[in-house]
């Protein structure tokens, strides 16, 4: 098995070891916009052994990715999974946590606020798709030897502090659902939410971290 070292960054491990994720979304380590810590640290924050999430991490079987980091060919995978999927599946979960919390109102476990939370994700996350679409992704898919590669470490400074937002924002979902834990009498339209979130926020997460640290990285490092 692989020796984990606890001082690497869990965005590079998240990078680097195929599983990884899945490890720390069980943990609650959050390896997209935390991914700069350090695994001792990001353990230490959450009083969580360290080491036994090393064994975990070294117990993943050695797999090759075919997965391409070539920044073009990443931009159209980030975009065809997640930004359409971002776009198809909001509008549906906001209708149907309006839905929950009129039928259910009052009652313990109801997830008070929780459409307000989703509406202003989407209307923070439609315009930064956008945003990323048509002025970030063009100058990143041209390449590391474009000589405006080094001029995108502004645009993605900015795009990382809006991955921070989306980020507190799922904080707060958690908080009002009690990370998605249904009522004993959830009905199957409550059902169908908290599964609809639990795929999201998996699907944001995974987003997030592609270009926090995946794409971004080479770029900003352009520009010292």
């Amino acid at each position: 098995m692989p020796e984990i070292d606890l001082a690497q960054p869990i965005g590079a491990i998240a990078v680097a070891l195929p599983g990884a994720t899945a490890i720390f979304r069980r943990h609650k380590l959050d390896f997209c916009c935390g991914g700069a810590a350090s695994l001792a640290d990001a353990a230490a924050a959450r009083a969580l052994d360290p080491d036994a999430i090393a064994a975990e991490l070294a117990a993943l079987a050695p797999a090759a990715s075919d997965t391409s980091t070539e920044p073009a060919v990443l931009i159209a995978r980030i975009v065809s999974r997640y930004h359409e999927g971002h776009r198809r599946d909001l509008p549906e979960l906001i209708r149907l946590a309006r839905r929950v919390e009129a039928v259910h109102r009052g009652k313990p476990g109801t997830p008070a606020g929780l459409a307000d939370i989703l509406s202003g994700i989407q209307a923070e996350l439609v315009p930064h798709m956008a945003k990323e679409e048509l002025i970030l992704f063009p100058l990143l898919a041209a390449g590391l030897d474009d000589p405006r590669a080094a001029m995108a470490a502004g645009p993605i400074a900015r795009m990382r502090a809006e991955h921070d937002d989306c980020g507190a924002a799922l904080e707060e979902m958690a908080r009002v659902t009690g990370d998605l834990t249904l009522p004993a009498e959830a009905c199957n339209t409550f059902r169908a939410l908290y599964a609809g979130l639990a795929h999201f926020r998996d699907e944001l997460i995974e987003h997030i971290h592609l270009e926090n640290n995946v794409l971004f990285p080479p770029f900003e490092a352009l520009a010292g």
